[in-house]
């Protein structure tokens, strides 16, 4: 068990769910005197987990046990009535934070089967009959490498640059922010970027995953890092590559030229032998306009998500302790 978890969750029964079985390592809770959701919210209050990262014992497998449970101090409302006010109030946004998270899965499968219709072929768009262009990746456009910047160097000025982990944890499809700022000597060394670059990454964990690629669609100057394979197209709209070159498509042909396991590698070569299949300009820039819509309302709720979850961690620091009273 991943030592993080310890304490992290619980589940409430209710007369439906009975008869049950208590499994080991499973801790369980009875109180007359407390309200179920009340204490239900206490245990999944940053207070509780913090309690018990610091009680844990650290094994092979990390647990409390249900001494340091029944050991742990919450504040008690007299009332049972201002119990379940506050166990209301935090289930609301409970809800509302489940609500935005259910969308913003349903918004970005909507995404998904998007880019899948779109993309390939299998939908087009009004007023659009061309045939489209097959040929191999080399044939639009040519590559480069990116260059060092350590982990170190990360961090060490305010020139914006892009580290090829960054590919996998931090971007989808094009560049909207940055999470590296090197100094002017460490970009010295390293690969000055373009407007409308698709930078893969070089290096990955799995074949699935090798070769993801972001668009760089900037006027400023910012740099790439090493084991970042950049490519410069010619003729294509970058945006579109940015989403086309990640398609299930494309993502099967990396893999198949992905070489190594424990680390996976792909060069220009290999990605330069990727099949395309292109639509005129005009297509390509009224495809990706409906990507960016979507990716827009994704954005919006991504954003309502990260403030709703804000708002209950604010709560509960402030109902739980009494700080502020509903009742």
């Amino acid at each position: 068990m991943d030592g993080s978890l310890v304490g992290r969750s619980y589940a409430m029964l209710s007369e439906s769910d009975l008869p049950a079985l208590l499994l080991q390592r499973v801790a369980r809770l009875r109180s007359t005197s407390v309200e179920q959701k009340y204490l239900g919210a206490w245990l999944l209050s940053p207070y509780f987990t913090s309690y018990c990262d610091s009680v844990k014992t650290v094994t092979a497998i990390p647990h409390i046990s249900p001494k340091d449970i029944r050991s742990f101090k919450i504040a008690l409302p007299t009332t049972i009535a201002e119990q379940e006010a506050i166990a209301r109030a935090l289930s609301d946004t409970d809800a509302l934070i489940e609500s935005l998270e259910q969308l913003l899965i349903k918004k970005r499968q909507i995404k998904q089967g998007a880019m899948q219709e779109l993309l390939t072929g299998k939908r087009r768009l009004p007023g659009f009959k061309g045939k489209w262009t097959s040929g191999k990746l080399r044939d639009f456009g040519h590559f480069s490498k990116g260059r060092g910047v350590t982990r170190d160097q990360a961090n060490s000025g305010n020139i914006p640059c892009v580290r090829y982990g960054e590919i996998y944890t931090h971007h989808n499809d094009y560049i909207r922010s940055f999470n590296s700022w090197i100094s002017s000597d460490v970009a010295m060394t390293s690969t000055k970027l373009k407007f409308g670059d698709i930078l893969f990454a070089g290096s990955g964990e799995t074949k699935e995953d090798i070769g993801k690629c972001i668009a760089f669609m900037h006027q400023m100057d910012a740099y790439a890092g090493g084991d970042i394979v950049i490519f410069h197209p010619s003729k294509i709209n970058s945006l579109y590559l940015g989403y086309y070159l990640n398609t299930p498509e494309i993502s099967r042909q990396k893999a198949s030229k992905g070489q190594g396991d424990a680390v996976v590698h792909i060069g220009s070569a290999s990605l330069g032998e990727l099949d395309l299949k292109l639509p005129e300009i005009d297509e390509q820039i009224e495809i990706v306009s409906i990507l960016q819509d979507i990716d827009a309302e994704i954005l919006t709720l991504e954003e309502k998500l990260t403030k709703a979850k804000a708002i209950k961690q604010g709560m509960m620091q402030e109902l739980l302790t009494g700080r502020i009273r509903l009742v």
